[in-house]
């Protein structure tokens, strides 16, 4: 795929994000090419118990091609070490989509606060992207609805500032399909509604991630395609597991299907999708849609649905 060539990356961590109410601090870490202008802006959701420090395959490659990448640490981080009975548990969901909102209410500083990068940010150019429960964040930035597990109430809480997303390996439909585990201890996931999912997104899903919160096996990471409106498109990666060949982190224990190919095939697709969706180049997007969209690659296979005309 034609990408373009890598940059020096320019990281800055931890940085401080102003959030009142929120009882702990909301620390940040921004990547960037040091080279390069009107760069967009990627938001990152990690996944459940990460944090700003994860995700390197795939952030730093982001950065180093022309994207300013910033990554929340969210309450979940088992870093944090929040207690069992913490009262913002069952609301985990609700506080990363306000972490996410606090980094753009504050995008204008932080960008200051990195040397060498103010003046270099397109900040009318911002997606969001994550993995498991961060996919899930980005979603719900992004339109899909979330009935809130303490409230039982259902609110379109996305953002206009965001005007497309990376999902990947994240969950799919509530309800029946849930295992008894992830109804106990995740009632996020009980009942989410893609319908209202609009805005143009990547799917990625692997065809070997049989997670335990589904009775679905791994046919359910792909509902946020399937059930959600186009734009969307869906890079299915054959053989992945949850990591999708080791996006977690570098040599993360997390990693159960570490594949440097895998890897590197998410990491172009999607460098590649944010580039295009984001107005900076659509050439390799184009690229990475004629070469997998046949089903004998062997590697994954991208398909695409467009908005239906109303």
């Amino acid at each position: 795929m034609p990408l373009p060539a890598p940059s020096p990356v320019l990281s800055l961590k931890p940085l401080d994000v102003p959030a009142p109410g929120r009882g702990t601090a909301l620390r940040i870490r921004v990547s960037a090419p040091a080279n390069g202008e009107r760069l967009p802006v990627v938001l990152f959701a990690h996944g459940f118990g990460s944090s700003l420090e994860g995700y390197g395959p795939l952030t730093d490659h982001w950065a180093a091609r022309g994207l300013v990448v910033i990554q929340p640490t969210h309450l979940d981080a088992k870093a944090l070490g929040l207690a069992a009975d913490d009262p913002r548990r069952p609301r985990f969901w609700r506080h990363r989509v306000e972490d996410m909102k606090r980094v753009l209410d504050h995008l204008g500083e932080i960008v200051a606060a990195v040397p060498g990068l103010a003046g270099r940010v397109d900040t009318a150019r911002i997606a969001a992207a994550g993995h498991s429960f961060g996919g899930q964040t980005a979603g719900v930035l992004l339109g899909l609805r979330v009935t809130d597990p303490e409230t039982g109430t259902q609110q379109d809480v996305s953002d206009p500032r965001v005007s497309a997303g990376v999902l990947l390996a994240t969950a799919g439909s509530g309800g029946a399909d849930l295992t008894p585990f992830a109804t106990t201890h995740l009632p996020w996931l009980r009942d989410q509604d893609f319908s209202a999912l609009r805005r143009p997104a990547l799917v990625v899903a692997g065809d070997a991630d049989d997670l335990p919160l589904s009775v679905r096996g791994a046919e359910w990471t792909k509902d946020p395609y399937t059930l959600s409106p186009g734009p969307k498109s869906l890079l299915t990666v054959h053989g992945g597991e949850h990591s999708l060949g080791g996006i977690p982190g570098y040599g993360s224990a997390e990693t159960t299907d570490e594949h440097p190919a895998r890897l590197s095939l998410v990491q172009d697709v999607t460098t590649a999708y944010l580039h295009d969706v984001l107005g900076a180049d659509g050439t390799a997007w184009a690229t990475a849609r004629a070469e997998l969209a046949a089903t004998a690659h062997p590697l994954g296979r991208l398909e695409s649905k467009e908005a239906v005309a109303s």
